[in-house]
């Protein structure tokens, strides 16, 4: 993943956290259970938070160009598609054994930001 791909992907995540956002609070609010609804909201609030350090590492990219980082930025997203996915999934009704790839989604995060910051201390 190069600084463009990766500023792009960024936006269109965060584009798709603004919809989800959106449909959640005026979609789904009176079609979910609370508790339904509250996993929805965490995925959004995942989402956003993950896209914008998705920003960070390709506005990184642009001077810092480096295999590490490369890697950090495409395990946010592989880890946003996992964390997030799954929690819409499971909001949405989907079987709970889903459940186990959450925190895989986790992980790529935990991953892609130690690559970060390792890809980082290295220049």
């Amino acid at each position: 993943m190069n600084s463009g791909r990766t500023l792009a992907i960024a936006g269109l995540l965060l584009a798709l956290a603004t919809v989800c956002g959106a449909f959640g609070a005026h979609a789904l609010r009176s079609h979910l259970q609370p508790e339904r609804l509250q996993v929805w909201d965490t995925a959004v609030r995942y989402q956003f938070f993950q896209s914008l350090g998705l920003i960070g590492i390709g506005l990184t990219l642009r001077s810092l160009d480096s295999g590490a980082l490369r890697a950090a930025a495409a395990l946010i997203v592989v880890g946003v598609v996992l964390f997030c996915g799954s929690l819409y999934a499971l909001s949405l009704g989907a079987p709970g054994a889903l459940g186990v790839v959450t925190p895989l989604g986790g992980l790529a995060w935990i991953g892609g930001w130690l690559l970060f910051a390792w890809g980082a201390w290295r220049h």
